[in-house]
């Protein structure tokens, strides 16, 4: 296929010259890339004759390739990306586990809608799958024809997700759907999110359609989507890698799990506890999720250990009894995956810990129970929630790096920070935050020290 873009903008007009035999062996010979000696190793590829456009070029995505890291680890060394394509590429941990998913259900021929620059259909590809990547964009379909480029069952279309007829492509019809819709929209110089899921590129309602008809089709959304947008017959996983909540994916019919509502699965926090559950209550797992040969020779790192946490329903325990109480010895803070699940009830049962507060997600327990579904801080003091009282407990404590943490209060912990004016040799973190006292409610704040 002719993916080459047309030089439009400066971004395009760089990448056409990059993507040609001279460019790509110029882009591979750089080595790392390094800001302070950028000039240096200009002057020298124009002394060789380079044009200085192209230059340009090579030095623009070799910056791109060293923030691709973050995501793809050694391997992005290999791949070409664009501005757009680094911010909002799945990384590589991620995709693994998207992949993985078609592949436990014997999903041969995957559609990837909206591939961007191709993370999703690399991680498909390295797994056996037959791949079609589709994407809208020019530019980008270039991009992504590059980065696949040695795959042998994958091919690149640049067309428009909603118009293709998944059942006359030409590896066969479509047996599943991965998709990742467009939720931003670029106008007036500026980018902005989209939170409507019909107004997302493809819709909603398409995701559910191609549901509809039986495929087996896998979305990825943004994490902040209400619970109540969630499709009836699909599984909703929310998922944090190494503490951010990257995602949520909607799952259905084959990649599904018959017996998961929802669920968190928390990427790159080490082992923890795991805990047996009764049919239809929440699961509890601890493990290692196997990437197989998914991840690139050049990136073999370990699949970083994953712990999740599932409901086979939409119902959480109440936060009142035995799940609302004062504060303990020790305080959880539930992962963002958690939070945005709708399941910290569910965690503090399973922990037996409770809630401080009925409305706010922090945990507590005389107990100790390791896990890497929350961080665990061990409860020094409570203080009142005042300034005064704040300001001199950081001296008196000889604070000079002071962390601060907030849940259902207005503080603004930078204004905060300046007012108690740490300069000690110290470090501490203040949790302010409410609790739930006998039907009564004040502020506090808790000094605390994170066990790990």
């Amino acid at each position: 296929m002719n993916t080459s873009p047309a030089p439009q903008d400066p971004e395009a007009a760089g990448l056409a010259r990059l993507l040609t035999p001279e460019g790509l062996r110029l882009l591979d010979e750089l080595g790392p890339y390094d800001p302070a000696a950028s000039l240096t190793v200009s002057e020298s590829l124009r002394a060789r004759g380079h044009s200085p456009e192209l230059v340009s070029a090579a030095l623009t995505q070799s910056r791109l390739r060293a923030k691709a890291q973050a995501k793809f680890g050694a391997y992005a060394r290999h791949m070409v990306f664009t501005r757009d394509g680094v911010e909002q590429a799945t990384r590589w941990s991620v995709a693994a586990l998207h992949a993985q998913r078609f592949a436990q259900a014997g999903i041969e021929h995957v559609v990837d809608l909206g591939c961007g620059v191709g993370a999703d259909s690399l991680a498909l590809a390295a797994l056996d799958r037959t791949v079609t990547a589709v994407e809208r964009d020019p530019l980008t379909a270039a991009v992504a024809t590059v980065n696949l480029t040695g795959w042998d069952r994958v091919r690149v279309l640049c067309t428009d997700a909603e118009s293709l007829d998944l059942s006359s492509l030409e590896a066969g019809p479509a047996d599943g759907v991965w998709l990742d819709p467009a939720r931003r929209v670029t106008g007036s110089g500026s980018t902005r999110r989209i939170f409507d899921p019909e107004a997302f590129s493809p819709p909603l309602s398409f995701v559910t359609g191609l549901a509809a008809d039986g495929l087996a089709v896998g979305a990825k959304i943004g994490p902040g989507i209400p619970h109540e947008h969630v499709p009836a017959d699909a599984e909703a996983q929310w998922i944090s890698d190494r503490g951010d909540v990257v995602e949520a994916v909607l799952w259905f019919n084959a990649v599904r799990r018959p017996t998961v509502a929802r669920a968190a699965l928390v990427l790159g926090r080490g082992g923890g506890a795991t805990a047996s559950s009764a049919p239809g209550s929440t699961a509890l797992e601890s493990t290692a999720h196997e990437t197989g040969d998914t991840e690139p020779a050049e990136t073999a790192e370990n699949a970083p250990a994953a712990a999740e946490l599932t409901s086979a329903s939409w119902q959480s325990p109440a936060p009142e009894g035995k799940l609302l109480g004062p504060v303990g010895r020790y305080l959880y803070e539930p992962d963002g995956a958690v939070i945005r699940a709708g399941l910290v009830t569910d965690l503090a049962q399973h922990l037996g810990a409770h809630l401080v507060h009925p409305a706010i997600a922090y945990l507590s327990s005389d107990t100790l129970v390791e896990t890497p579904l929350a961080r665990a801080y061990e409860v020094r003091e409570v203080l009142p929630h005042t300034v005064k009282v704040l300001k001199r407990w950081v001296r008196e404590h000889d604070v000079g790096t002071l962390e601060i943490k907030k849940r259902g209060t207005d503080v603004k912990p930078e204004q905060l920070r300046r007012q108690l004016a740490p300069r000690g040799c110290g470090r501490a973190t203040l949790v302010m935050t409410r609790l739930h006292d006998a039907g009564t409610e004040r502020r506090v704040v808790l000094a605390v020290h994170p066990v790990n």
